[in-house]
């Protein structure tokens, strides 16, 4: 009885940070994808059961009872449930603070790289360097760059949509869920502050989780298949890349996180 009623006050505090159901709405089941109406009934007294999909007879969203340590967990391995989850059942507003960090990140690692690669024996070099402007300019490129992959991705979808989708994709989630899987660029600064021989390793490793993660969050988003979601990824970041080596091409010392990393000698 009090194992029942630990579960029952757990599973409704998981059930409350979601979204509540309403008819005005809809979401979707996690596992099928398709729309429902509700998430779970309360039938008051704490009393809630969550909703069968009609369509495959499972929960229509069985994270709502889970921990949000689990859902991290389960959106790191790339679950497409998770994902569904994340996107479509709940209200998360810390797109556009995420987007930022991630760039903060980024325009971190190439004002390192920049300052690591201008080295002088010159005193004055490390107030220079130490001047805001650099790390602003930083921050502006990773922000063109990052652009870049979108419009690349969005420009290919676009093409593609009148094969590929049954309906008009929505550009704005999709906006959504490609800065939200793009979380994997927190891990940019870990890898700088404690650096070692694998330093360069990691840094390409962290591109092709973040590549993968937007991959996942364009085949979730849209419903679409793999190689339409891969050749998506694939054509953002061609822009992306063909943008670095413009910046390259125009001598602005431009870093990246895919550049050969150089440790800081101390």
């Amino acid at each position: 009885m009090g194992t029942g009623g630990r579960r029952g006050t757990r599973s409704r505090k998981g059930m409350e940070g979601a979204v509540t159901a309403s008819s005005s709405c809809l979401y979707r089941c996690i596992e099928c994808n398709r729309e429902a109406q509700e998430l779970y009934r309360d039938y008051r007294h704490g009393v809630l059961k969550i909703t069968i999909c009609k369509s495959c007879q499972k929960p229509v969203d069985k994270y709502i009872e889970y921990d949000p340590v689990i859902i991290l967990i389960n959106a790191i391995l790339c679950k497409t449930q998770a994902y569904r989850h994340i996107l479509f059942n709940t209200k998360i507003n810390i797109h556009g603070k995420l987007c930022m960090f991630c760039l903060l990140c980024e325009a971190y690692l190439r004002w390192w790289q920049l300052q690591d690669s201008s080295q002088s024996p010159a005193p004055d070099d490390v107030i220079r360097y130490a001047k805001e402007w650099d790390f602003y300019r930083m921050f502006v490129i990773a922000s063109f760059e990052q652009a870049a992959f979108f419009t690349g991705m969005f420009a290919f979808l676009w093409v593609q949509q009148p094969t590929t989708a049954k309906r008009a994709p929505d550009f704005v989630l999709l906006l959504k869920a490609l800065l939200l899987s793009s979380y994997g660029k927190l891990l940019l600064i870990p890898a700088v502050i404690w650096e070692h021989d694998y330093t360069p390793l990691c840094l390409r490793l962290i591109k092709v989780f973040v590549l993968t993660s937007n991959f996942q969050a364009v085949r979730v988003t849209l419903n679409t298949s793999r190689r339409v979601s891969l050749l998506a990824v694939l054509s953002g970041f061609l822009l992306e890349s063909i943008m670095v080596f413009f910046f390259q091409r125009m001598e602005w010392d431009v870093g990246s996180d895919c550049a050969v990393y150089k440790p800081q000698d101390f």
